[in-house]
């Protein structure tokens, strides 16, 4: 049995595409959540507590990977500060901040330019531009996405109106965007132990914030949908989906993983259709079918496309 379960786990860990589409599929439901705690606890506090739990959750898990590490970790600090600062703290804050003002369906096409927003991260930061193939499939996928956030009716984008915590979510996905293109700087270290180094580092650049949040009155209402929504904040979309993600892009790079961003409100819809009683449309058949052809044309190389 454990001879078994290692095997999957070799098998899944280096499966970038099956690893950045469960990420995709656990942050679907973390911003269908986000919307839904929001009035119940504060932007800072909801950050505060989902990487704290996480860090708490993972670090017995990570330990003698972190102390394997930790003459790594120590002469990487300054690096592993900035990603934190950026991946952790101020995509959380910003994000759950903007969701408070926000509407869903703005929140999901803001989203839908992560990939755009990545490739531009990357040229900034290495003068990496991203192919010819990469731009088609995301441009493809972005279609699909369209379709199915309008229902099929494109009407829909003309009627759309902006506000600042629109604003501020892009800011948010700018943010995400450079947290991915600076994964290709990530120290050799274990997975585990940067992550956790990362969530350590999130959590406590957090915490100042989070007590001045607090200390203007503004304090979480704990029931039990917000005891499990933290709970599943902290698991899934945190400690998992991190661990994912950032195995996927070191296996593909920031470029070819950033399509997957477009599976995100797929899942969303997905979700809405299994849990929340929507029924499927051909809108739907349409839009995944644009979504998936998209991102099958972005993440295979042209070498890959070719016969040998």
């Amino acid at each position: 049995m454990q001879s078994a379960l290692r095997r999957f786990g070799g098998f899944l860990f280096d499966s970038p595409y099956l690893l950045l589409s469960l990420s995709s599929l656990f942050w679907a439901g973390n911003i269908v959540l986000g919307r839904f705690i929001a009035g119940r606890i504060p932007p800072l506090a909801l950050s505060w507590f989902r990487w704290t739990g996480a860090f708490l959750i993972f670090i017995g898990f990570a330990w003698p990977y972190v102390r394997r590490d930790w003459q790594a970790i120590r002469a990487n600090t300054g690096i592993l500060l900035l990603i934190a600062l950026v991946g952790i703290s101020a995509y959380s804050a910003v994000s759950y901040s903007s969701q408070q003002y926000t509407q869903a369906i703005n929140a999901l096409l803001i989203a839908s330019t992560g990939p755009l927003l990545v490739a531009l991260a990357t040229f900034v930061l290495y003068r990496e531009p991203p192919t010819a193939r990469q731009m088609f499939g995301v441009l493809i996928s972005l279609c699909g996405v369209l379709v199915v956030i309008c229902r099929g009716d494109l009407e829909i984008l003309r009627k759309l109106q902006f506000n600042a915590g629109d604003l501020g979510f892009f800011f948010a996905q700018i943010i995400y965007a450079f947290y991915t293109a600076l994964l290709k700087q990530k120290p050799a270290l274990h997975p585990f132990s940067f992550l956790a180094a990362i969530m350590g580092w999130g959590a406590l650049l957090l915490t100042p914030a989070y007590a001045l949040e607090a200390a203007s009155g503004r304090t979480p209402s704990f029931g039990l949908a917000a005891v499990l929504t933290l709970v599943y904040m902290a698991t899934l979309p945190s400690l998992v989906a991190y661990l994912f993600y950032n195995r996927g892009v070191e296996l593909i790079g920031p470029n070819r993983a950033a399509p997957f961003y477009h599976l995100i409100p797929i899942f969303g819809s997905v979700l809405a259709i299994l849990f929340l009683g929507e029924r499927p449309e051909f809108y739907h058949a349409i839009g995944y079918a644009l979504v998936f052809t998209g991102v099958a044309v972005a993440t295979t190389s042209t070498a890959a496309a070719k016969p040998a």
